[in-house]
Parts: C-alpha cells; structure tokens; sequence
C-alpha cells in the first residue's frame, strides 16, 4: 500500500521548483469532470425554475450563458490554483492566441460578438418571423456562433449572426405581430360593382382573426383587361407566413360563396380573334 503511495506522489515534472506528482495530474481531470457535470446540472436547474417563472425564453437564453461562461471561468481558474500555476504563465500564450484570433479566427470572434449583442439588444429574438432574402422562417435558438432557424417548407437553417447584424432582415413580429394581407377579386364587366364591393368586406367582417380596427377596407383598383379589379386590404395578428396564406384561402372560399348566392361571375381571362381576309374551305372527296 505504501508503494502505490508513493507511485502517486512521484514527480512527473517540475515547474517554477514546484514538483507535479502523478496523483496531482489524475485529480485535474476528475475536478474538471465533476465541475464540468455539476455546471450543466445546476444549469438545467435554473432553467427550470425559470420556465416554472414564464421568464421570456430571449431572457432565460442570456441568464443561462452568463451563468455558464461564469462558471466555466470560476473552474477553470480553481484548476489552475489546483496545479499552483499562476495567471502569469500563461502571458506568452494569450499573446500568442491573440494574435492567431488576429489573423485566423476574425469571423469567429465576430458571431460570438454579434450573438451577444443580438441577446442583449434583442432586434431578433426567439419566436420571431424573419424574411432575408428568398428565405422566411421562425427563429428557434440563438447560439454563440449562429441563429437556427426554421423555413416555411420545415427545412433548418445555420445563419452567422453578424449576417444577421450586416445585412437587411425584414422581422415581421419585431414590434408586434400585426400584419396586413391583400386579396385581389376580379368580377365580370357588367357586374354589379356596388354588390361586390359588400359582399367582399362581408367575406373580410366574418373572419373571426380578422381585425376590426383596422378595419379591412375594399378598394375598385382598376379596369383590366379581363375584369373590374377589386383589392381587399385587412389585417390580422400573424406567427408567419402560414397564417397569412390560411386566413386569405378562407376570405376566398367565402367570396366564391357570397358572389354564387348572388348571382355575381368571378371573371376569367377572355380574348377575341380576329382573322383578315377570307377563309378557304374545302372538301374532301372519297375516293
């Protein structure tokens, strides 16, 4: 028993004429374990209490990586009073590291920025509906490093927050979760306008998640081509697109409805030909 003793109190290496032994090195890993599995627990803790709180989920996000950079910091520097290595050790190194972060790790360093900042002054949060670009979706997490977020056809997206921070995304909930939609109705010349103009605002007033102030509106927008062209403006509370496309194929079914009890045509495209000159007509003769 002495022996393994005295096998773990052995010198591996000495350093500033302090003598690191074996017993030493196996306790490092074990504290950083042991530190490392109580931060994530404890982490899952306050989250829960948090969730039971109803805390906004943008705030619980923050609280919960605050909690554990900090935590992270406190282990790591108790590790190193465990070896008895000072901070001063470590000066050629952080100067060596800044300067690869310098040269190397520039787009790194910027989303880790921008995913603090985007926590903090909160232009996006989680939940909210973003168009960039081609792309709409809904945002689930924001990390340290990039955005996830959700498109319309299911699929996830990884964005760079300083993407998001660089370029132009149109939040479609950043204020509120207003939104205005538009259905277009062409009826046919010799309609009554009138007529169709009330039974489309009935469409509109008969919705239940519609609102009423703003209250939807019918607009004559012109004379086309093939129809007299009517446009209904209304607005609804919205969680993205999917919302708007159900709510304005619902406005639709009814219009068709309305306009079929009263006898109202919805128009569909319409050409005359005219042919020049004479046609020849000719008969086929049996043999």
């Amino acid at each position: 028993m002495q022996e393994f003793i005295d096998l773990l109190n052995y010198p591996v290496f000495t350093y500033n004429n302090e003598a690191f032994t074996i017993i030493q090195m196996v306790k490092v890993p074990l504290v950083l374990l042991l530190g490392y599995w109580l931060i994530k627990r404890t982490n899952k803790l306050i989250q829960k209490v948090l969730v039971e709180r109803k805390l906004d989920a943008n705030h619980q996000l923050m609280i919960q990586r605050l909690y554990m950079i900090t935590m992270l910091v406190i282990l790591g520097m108790f590790t190193l009073s465990l070896l008895r290595i000072p901070l001063t050790a470590f000066t050629f190194i952080s100067g060596a590291i800044a300067i690869g972060v310098g040269f190397g790790a520039q787009n790194i360093i910027n989303n880790f920025i921008s995913g603090w900042i985007l926590m903090w002054e909160r232009p996006i949060r989680i939940g909210d509906f973003l168009e960039i670009g081609d792309v709409r979706g809904t945002v689930e997490t924001i990390n340290t490093r990039s955005t996830r977020v959700r498109r319309t056809d299911g699929v996830h997206m990884l964005i760079p927050n300083s993407h998001l921070l660089e370029n132009t995304v149109v939040n479609w909930t950043l204020v509120d979760r207003l939104a205005r939609a538009i259905v277009r109705v062409g009826i046919a010349y010799g309609s009554p306008t009138k007529k169709a103009a009330e039974l489309i605002e009935q469409a509109a007033d008969e919705h239940p998640d519609i609102h009423d102030d703003p209250e939807p509106m019918v607009v004559f927008e012109d004379f086309g081509d093939n129809s007299l062209v009517f446009d209904l403006y209304f607005w609804i509370d919205t969680f993205g697109e999917k919302d708007l496309r159900v709510i304005r194929s619902d406005v639709r079914f009814r219009i068709e409805e309305l306009f079929k009890e009263n006898n109202i045509v919805i128009a569909f495209p319409q050409r005359d030909i005219h042919v020049d000159g004479e046609l020849l007509v000719t008969n086929k003769v049996d043999d």
